[in-house]
C-alpha cells in the first residue's frame, strides 16, 4: 500500500517534491508529458501503486494534467514563474580560500562564446576535418575486446596506446623513447599543470619565452612561481644570458606566437644550460606536425642526453581539441611520480578514446589523416597570405607563416596602445581577432605596433576570404574615426 503523502520522508512525498522542482527549473514544460507510471516505478524502484499516488497528488494541486486514455502532462501556465522566486539570501560570511584559489581568482576568465561572421581563433580545426569514419571503426574495434568487467586502468596510459605513441613518435617526429617514458594526459594544458604542480615550489623561478603561451604562464603562476620573461627573436628564444631557474617552458618547433624555430646552436646552449643548473626543459611541440616548405624539426628532447627535457604534445591539432588526449615524454626517474600525480587528478585519461587512438595510430589511419590535413591547411594558409596581401598589402606585415597553424599579423599604421579598442571594433561587426598584447607578461620589447594571431586551420577557404574582406573595412573604418577624433 503507498504511504500517506502528508508524510514528510514518505515516497510519494519525495516523487512530488522530486516533479514540482523539475517543473519549477523548467526541466518539464507546460504540455510535457510525464512517464507512464511502468516506467517511472522501474527507475524509482518503486511500486506503480506508489507512482500513481504521487501522479494523483499532484493532479490535486494542479501541477499535472490527466485525459482519458492520454500520457498524464503538466499543466498548462507553470515553469519557472510556478514557484515564487526565494527571497535572496544574507551576504554570506566570507569564504577561506587557499592560497592558490586566491592566485586563480586574479586570473582573467575566459570571453565568452559569440557567433560571429567569420573568426580568426587560434586552435579551432574545422569539423569537416575530423576523420569521423576512421574514428567510428577504431572506437568500434575498441569496444568488441571488452573483458566481463569495467575497471579503473593504468594512470599514466592504456599499454597499447604508449606503445603505439612510442612507435609514433619516432616516425613522425624522430624522438627515441621507451613507451615507459609515456604518460597520457587529459590535453597539454594538464601535462602543463603536472608539471607546475611537481617541479616547482612557491618562488622558483621559471623561464618563459616572451611574448609566450597564457595558459602556461599562468599555470606556473598558480603554484606560486616567479616568472622570468625572456626575449625571443625571428628564431626563437634567446640562450646567451639565461638567468638561474629551475624550470624553462619553451615551443623550440614553432614558437608560439611569433612562428620562430629555434636553431641548432640554440638548442645546445639551452640543453647546457639545463644541465648546469639541474633544470627542467619543459618542450611544448603543439603544432609540430605541420610545416610548408621547410623540412620537419627534430625535437628538443632528440638532443637531450642528461635527461633535462620533458616533450608535451598534443593529439588536439591532428584530431580535435574537444578528445583532450595529449602525452608527457618524462625522463625516465620522473615517469612513475608524475603517473601517480595523475592517478590522484583523474584515475586516467578515458580509456576508450585511448584504445581507439591506439588503433588509429597502429593501423595508419591517423599519419593518412594527416597527410590530408597538411594539404588542406596548407590551402588555407595560401589562400590567408594571399588575401592579407591583396587587401591589406604595405599596410601589414606577416610573422610565423612556415609552420604551424597560425600566423601574426603586425598593423603598421595601428598603435599597439590602440590594439584593444581595433578589437572590440572588430567584435562588433562580427569578426573575431585575436590580439598579441596579452601575450606579452610586460611592456619591454613589445612592438609598438598592433598585432593578430590568426589562425585558420577552423575557417574554410571563402571564410578566410570574407573574413579578411572585413577586417580591411573595420580597420578603415576604425583608423578614419581616430584621424577624425
Amino acid at each position: 500500500m503507498a504511504d500517506d503523502p502528508s508524510l514528510p520522508g514518505g515516497v510519494v512525498s519525495r516523487l512530488c517534491r522530486s516533479i514540482r522542482a523539475r517543473i519549477a527549473a523548467g526541466q518539464l514544460a507546460p504540455g510535457d508529458a510525464l512517464p507512464s507510471s511502468r516506467a517511472l516505478a522501474a527507475e524509482w524502484g518503486i511500486s506503480r501503486t506508489t507512482v500513481t499516488a504521487a501522479y494523483d497528488q499532484l493532479i490535486a494541486e494542479g501541477y499535472l494534467e490527466a485525459r482519458q486514455g492520454a500520457r498524464t502532462r503538466v499543466a498548462p501556465g507553470l515553469g519557472t514563474a510556478a514557484r515564487p522566486a526565494p527571497a535572496p539570501a544574507a551576504e554570506p560570511a566570507p569564504t577561506r580560500l587557499s592560497v592558490y584559489a586566491q592566485r586563480l581568482a586574479g586570473f582573467a576568465a575566459p570571453p565568452p562564446a559569440t557567433a560571429l561572421l567569420a573568426d580568426f581563433r587560434y586552435g579551432d580545426l574545422a569539423a569537416a576535418d575530423f576523420p569521423l569514419a576512421a574514428w567510428r571503426r577504431a572506437l568500434d574495434a575498441a569496444l568488441r575486446p571488452a573483458g566481463p568487467r569495467l575497471h579503473y586502468d593504468d594512470p599514466a596510459g592504456s599499454p597499447e596506446l604508449r606503445a603505439a605513441l612510442q612507435d609514433y613518435l619516432w616516425r613522425a617526429r624522430g624522438l627515441r623513447c621507451a613507451a615507459e617514458q609515456i604518460v597520457v594526459v587529459n590535453g597539454s594544458q594538464q601535462g602543463l599543470d603536472l608539471c607546475a604542480r611537481l617541479l616547482l615550489d612557491p618562488g622558483d623561478t621559471v623561464v618563459m619565452e616572451e611574448p609566450g603561451y597564457v595558459l602556461a604562464r599562468e599555470a606556473f603562476l598558480a603554484v606560486g612561481a616567479r616568472l622570468c620573461p625572456v626575449p625571443v627573436d625571428a628564431e626563437g628564444l634567446l640562450t646567451d644570458a639565461l638567468p638561474a631557474a629551475r624550470l624553462a617552458y619553451t615551443t623550440p618547433s614553432h614558437q608560439f606566437p611569433l612562428g620562430g624555430v629555434l636553431p641548432a646552436g640554440r638548442r645546445q646552449a639551452l640543453l647546457g644550460w639545463a644541465a648546469r643548473e639541474a633544470a627542467y626543459v619543459i618542450e611544448d611541440d603543439y603544432d609540430g606536425e605541420y610545416r610548408f616548405g621547410i623540412a620537419p624539426i627534430p625535437p628538443l628532447q632528440a638532443m637531450d642526453a642528461a635527461g633535462r627535457v620533458i616533450h608535451l604534445g598534443t593529439l588536439s591539432k591532428t584530431l580535435s581539441p574537444t578528445l583532450r588526449l595529449g602525452y608527457l615524454v618524462l625522463p625516465p626517474g620522473l615517469a612513475p611520480l608524475f603517473a601517480r600525480a595523475k592517478r590522484l587528478a583523474d584515475r586516467h585519461a578515458p580509456l576508450l578514446e585511448q584504445q581507439a587512438l591506439a588503433g588509429l595510430l597502429r593501423s595508419g589511419a591517423h599519419a593518412r589523416h594527416v597527410r590530408r590535413l597538411r594539404r588542406r591547411h596548407g590551402e588555407r594558409r595560401a589562400a590567408l597570405l594571399a588575401a592579407l596581401r591583396a587587401q591589406l598589402g604595405d599596410e601589414a606585415s606577416v610573422a610565423g607563416a612556415e609552420a604551424g597553424l597560425h600566423l601574426v599579423l603586425w598593423l603598421r599604421r595601428l598603435p599597439a596602445a590602440r590594439e584593444a579598442g581595433f578589437i572590440a571594433a572588430a567584435q562588433a561587426a562580427g569578426l573575431g581577432l585575436h590580439p598579441v598584447g596579452p601575450l606579452y607578461a610586460g611592456t619591454a620589447g613589445r612592438p609598438d605596433q598592433a598585432g593578430l594571431v590568426m589562425g585558420y586551420a577552423g575557417m574554410t577557404v571563402p571564410d578566410i576570404l570574407a573574413g579578411v574582406a572585413l577586417l580591411r573595412r573595420v580597420l578603415e573604418r576604425f583608423l578614419a574615426g581616430a584621424e577624425a577624433g
